[in-house]
């Protein structure tokens, strides 16, 4: 069973876009079996799916929460546990970057923008987590809940104790994405090669 999700974090970008992308591509589907019309090429049929099912696995599948273990990472194709307890970093740039052990995770669901890349000592002198960028809240939230979890289990940070428990990070493939993916790849592919043979 899976445990309690205590902190979910809202994806700062990606969304909306998925959302048209998905909007669009489904459409289209609809346009080309329109009853009465001479409808779509093989090739564009099997691109729409693969770019709709690239659009939601890509943008709309990735999500970022806490249960009171673990860090969640959920990205395109893969589903990260990451013990709170290991993880010794927390850095937001484009992406959000924990490390844990010497292995380094990334989540696209949380990112600032280039422009926004400045030291992060400037943005958090004088602010509170109410007026704090969303990011950077992130960062420190979760930078909160791992000292919490050290805390519970009596780690240390740096310690042989936090570096062994990276070993319980545990990955899930999304198989059904996977497998969308590639019949839709293939399917693409194909109907490219027989429209040029």
């Amino acid at each position: 069973m899976a445990e309690e999700v205590v902190e979910t974090f809202r994806p700062t970008s990606g969304r909306l876009m998925g959302y048209l992308a998905i909007a669009l591509a489904v459409v289209l589907l609809v346009a080309a079996a329109w009853p009465g019309d001479q409808g779509f090429a093989p090739y564009v049929v099997w691109g729409l799916l693969f770019a709709g099912v690239l659009a939601w696995a890509s943008m709309l599948r990735p999500g970022l929460w806490a249960t009171a273990s673990d860090l969640v990472l959920r990205n395109m194709v893969t589903t990260t546990h990451v013990p709170l307890a290991s993880i010794d970093d927390v850095v937001v740039r484009q992406v959000l970057a924990v490390r844990a052990g010497d292995k380094r995770y990334v989540s696209p669901v949380i990112g600032r923008r280039l422009r926004e890349l400045r030291p992060m000592r400037q943005e958090k002198e004088g602010t509170t987590p109410a007026t704090m960028p969303y990011p950077l809240f992130v960062e420190d939230r979760i930078h909160h809940l791992c000292e919490r979890a050290r805390g519970r289990e009596g780690i240390d940070m740096h310690s042989d104790e936090q570096f062994a428990r990276a070993a319980g990070v545990r990955q899930e493939w999304a198989y059904l994405e996977l497998v969308a993916l590639v019949v839709t790849g293939l399917g693409l592919v194909g109907s490219i090669v027989l429209a040029v043979v």
